[in-house]
């Protein structure tokens, strides 16, 4: 059982892990991004159509395009929606708040009206689309795991996803702190009045920050179908996960590799209750709320303690006027 139970939380944790990732990187350049819900939904639903375009187009399934095409989809849908934020927040400075939450209502609806559109294309008596041939080339796992016993079952018994995610996530922490792009890419989150007098284009850092964080957070609402789902997809299937991704972020201290540990701990948190023999209806709420509850903690003890590197960026939220610099 405690095995299954690390499985699961692992699972449940890997897209809150994408969006976490994605968000750091988009926070670390001074854009505060609520749409990461929103982008999750359509990262996923791209991918879905993109996997339904070519299953449908053929007999055979090649696993290599089964994989690639719903990637190369989910990507390109989330970075359209990381420019749309762009756009509205860089170039025509729009508040940065109010640009998030409507790119959440939009990926939402974006992708209802689009998974509903493919349920009536298949005639599904569900409310659900099933894309068992590309799910299955998802969750390809390593031969050899199943030979390892319970350490196999821990650490090996995952899909490639889940090790990128991770991957990512250490990559992104070397970036900020071992790069000198990453350092100019924070410098402009901390002070880009500053940043642009040193002669960085803070525009094309807010731009790439954004959209590469938008991209990673995409890749983990596509996860989340085709592989923790098994390649089905349901209308508003995503619960609130697109905002633990964000609450993560807190969690972490705006620190990729940290967030590799709290999302796993969030998955655990997340579908403990289900581990639990005769828990109540009002119980099982309460414990999906200790994600939230643990970030709200953590918040006013870092807070309190007033460390600057645990801190987010002095800037984030504040569109950058150059002409007040």
């Amino acid at each position: 059982m405690l095995v299954a139970f690390i499985q699961r939380a692992v699972m449940q944790g890997i897209p809150l892990l994408f969006g976490s990732t994605g968000e750091i990187i988009t926070e670390k350049g001074g854009n505060l991004n609520l749409g990461i819900p929103g982008i999750m939904y359509v990262g996923g639903i791209s991918g879905v159509i993109g996997a339904f375009a070519y299953e449908s187009s053929v007999e055979t399934v090649n696993p290599f395009l089964a994989v690639m095409i719903p990637l190369l989809a989910s990507l390109l849908g989330s970075l359209l929606m990381g420019l749309i934020y762009c756009v509205l927040t860089v170039t025509l400075r729009a508040n940065q708040n109010v640009t998030g939450l409507a790119l959440t209502t939009f990926g939402v609806g974006f992708g209802n009206f689009f998974g509903g559109s493919l349920i009536k294309i298949v005639g599904s008596d569900m409310p659900s689309i099933a894309l068992t041939q590309t799910s299955v080339c998802f969750k390809t796992q390593l031969p050899f795991a199943d030979k390892l016993g319970w350490f196999g079952d821990v650490f090996l018994s995952y899909s490639f996803l889940a090790y990128l995610a991770i991957v990512i996530a250490l990559l992104a922490s070397f970036f900020f702190n071992k790069t000198s792009f990453g350092l100019k890419l924070r410098s402009v989150g901390e002070n880009p009045a500053t940043a642009d007098a040193a002669g960085i284009n803070v525009e094309k850092y807010k731009y790439f920050s954004t959209c590469v964080g938008s991209m990673i957070a995409g890749l983990g609402g596509l996860y989340y179908v085709m592989d923790y789902a098994n390649g089905v997809w349901s209308n508003d299937g995503f619960g609130d996960r697109g905002w633990l991704a964000i609450a993560l972020v807190i969690f972490a201290i705006w620190k990729p590799n940290l967030s590799i540990l709290g999302s796993i701990l969030f998955g655990g948190l997340f579908i403990i209750h289900n581990y639990i023999p005769n828990i109540s209806f009002e119980m099982q709420e309460i414990i999906k709320m200790t994600p939230y509850a643990v970030t709200i903690i953590v918040l006013v003890v870092i807070s309190m303690r007033r460390k600057r590197e645990h801190q987010p960026p002095a800037s984030l939220g504040l569109s950058y006027f150059r002409e007040e610099r």
